[in-house]
């Protein structure tokens, strides 16, 4: 049974109890976030409906906020996800080329993990740093300026991580 852990659950109860009675719904965003951490970084169906009955809503209601939003996975990721902006700006700086440079050298689609559980690349709408275009975000950190040189500067990075923490 999907059950969040009790430090969790107190947590939830505590993101409920910031709105006023009967609003529990706008708790929403941060529980999914609490979901996804604690249930394998992401939101499978009986986990969003977990949600739905802590929050006491109906199960379609998590489901289009998750789908909606580009941080709710709705399938297993790996380890790394590089979210690439794919809007104008960065666009027409060339995250194009950088999103298909990035499916060669992993060989995946975007949508799609490494066969090692290592990566996910994922296309994602404006994150804002158009300034600094193409960009994407990796974890909490923005990855910007992108040539292919950066690219596989962040993969052997990344990569490096993994070996010390394994």
């Amino acid at each position: 049974m999907i059950s969040f852990s009790e430090i969790k659950l107190k947590e939830v109860e505590q993101i409920i109890a910031r709105y006023p009675h009967g609003k529990q719904k706008s708790a929403l965003l941060p529980v999914l976030h609490l979901a996804q951490d604690q249930f394998g970084g992401w939101l499978d169906t009986p986990v969003m409906d977990y949600v739905a009955s802590l929050l006491a809503i109906e199960p379609i209601e998590v489901y289009e906020v998750a789908s909606f939003y580009s941080m709710y996975n709705l399938k297993p990721v790996g380890k790394y996800i590089f979210e690439v902006c794919q809007t104008g700006p960065c666009m027409l700086n060339g995250s194009d080329q950088i999103i298909d440079y990035i499916k060669q050298k992993l060989n995946i689609g975007a949508g799609e993990t490494t066969a090692d559980g290592m990566f996910t690349l994922k296309t994602v709408e404006c994150l804002g740093a158009c300034g600094y275009a193409p960009m994407m975000q990796l974890g909490k950190t923005y990855r910007e300026l992108l040539t292919k040189e950066k690219v596989d500067s962040i993969v052997e990075e990344c990569r490096n991580k993994a070996a010390i923490n394994n």
